[in-house]
């Protein structure tokens, strides 16, 4: 009886593939098609970003030897040409590459002092490199540029993006203190005293940031 069912089941699954093989044979091609389609398209990925890399390579040693020659001049000439190179090349490249070269561009506009720029190119970093280290960095430094003009609850909410980014910055016992910093200038007390806080209780480690905050913390209680 099992051996007439199993024969059964054996031919049913022969009839099936004789009166299918038409439409098997098609959606095996497509799946074999998907995947070399796949693998070019990595390759293909993979050769460009390569490339990227290598010119963004290129362009961060012009920034070295421009850094170095001028003594952080960025208001030359040089510094006009690298700029618009390097702007260029950031907003066509995407990535890692792309990231470091908006990265360039703000660390050019902040050495001008131009900062509504060097806002927008930390940002544009930012977004860009989101998905790597590098965002958090240039959300400080975007909190850097709008404090520089004014904007202290801007740079507030960039500070809290950097240290809420699923990427941990280095500095993010700096980047609390500033909160609580920018919170004090504003005349918001309790904010500032809950921002100091929580420098004692994350990082209790960091005796420069708890000194830091406790003497802050000492002030205000004093007031």
């Amino acid at each position: 009886m099992q051996n007439n069912e199993n024969q059964s089941a054996a031919e049913k699954i022969n009839n099936f593939i004789t009166n299918n093989r038409k439409a098997i044979f098609t959606v095996i091609c497509i799946i074999i098609a998907a995947f070399a389609v796949l693998i070019a398209y990595l390759a293909i990925n993979d050769s460009i970003n390569k490339k990227a890399i290598t010119a963004m390579d290129e362009l961060n040693g012009k920034f070295d030897d421009l850094t170095l020659d001028s003594e952080e001049d960025y208001n030359t000439p040089e510094a006009d040409a690298l700029l618009a190179e390097v702007k260029n090349f950031a907003e066509k490249t995407g990535g890692f590459a792309g990231t470091k070269a908006w990265s360039i561009v703000g660390q050019i506009y902040s050495g001008r002092k131009d900062w509504a720029n060097a806002q927008e190119a930390w940002l544009a970093a930012a977004k860009k490199g989101n998905k790597t280290y590098l965002a958090p960095i240039a959300l400080f430094n975007a909190a850097a540029a709008a404090e520089e003009q004014g904007n202290l609850k801007q740079a507030i909410e960039l500070l809290e993006k950097c240290l809420t980014h699923k990427f941990e910055f280095p500095m993010a016992p700096r980047a609390q203190f500033s909160v609580g910093r920018l919170h004090e200038t504003l005349g918001d007390k309790t904010a500032a005293v809950e921002a100091y806080r929580v420098i004692l209780i994350k990082w209790p480690q960091m005796p420069l940031w708890q000194n830091l905050a406790k003497s802050r913390l000492a002030v205000i209680e004093e007031k």
